[in-house]
């Protein structure tokens, strides 16, 4: 990835509230797969963060949501959403064949960062 697009990315997750960002990306990947993100078993509590006055996720969550955005900025800025949607959601060989919002959610955060900078750029082997 770009440093432009990376620094545009964080600086653009940087400024959404948390209820925005949870909006967006139900948005861009669906409640459910925001919830396994975040960690939660409660499908419909990222409809309720989504909310602006709707109750806040807990503070890791919110990292691991942040971290998501950021990736899925670059990736649908580089490709588009439906690929940045694919990418997120389809098993991977450079985190063991582990969907990247799995990843996420056991805490792999270079090793995810990597994956999209390489599959971006198209330097990834697997």
């Amino acid at each position: 990835m770009g440093s432009n697009t990376a620094i545009t990315a964080h600086e653009e997750t940087a400024r959404l509230n948390i209820h925005e960002l949870v909006q967006r990306m139900n948005s861009h990947l669906g409640a459910t797969v925001v919830d396994a993100l975040a960690g939660v078993r409660d499908s419909k509590l990222p409809y309720r963060w989504a909310k602006p006055d709707g109750p806040t996720p807990n503070a890791g969550a919110v990292d691991r949501l942040q971290f998501a955005h950021r990736i899925w900025r670059e990736l649908s800025d580089a490709e588009s959403d439906h690929v940045a949607r694919t990418w997120f959601i389809s098993s991977n060989p450079l985190l063991g064949e582990t969907a990247p919002y799995m990843a996420l959610r056991e805490g792999k955060t270079r090793e995810t960062l990597d994956a999209a900078n390489g599959f971006i750029n198209g330097t990834w082997v697997a």
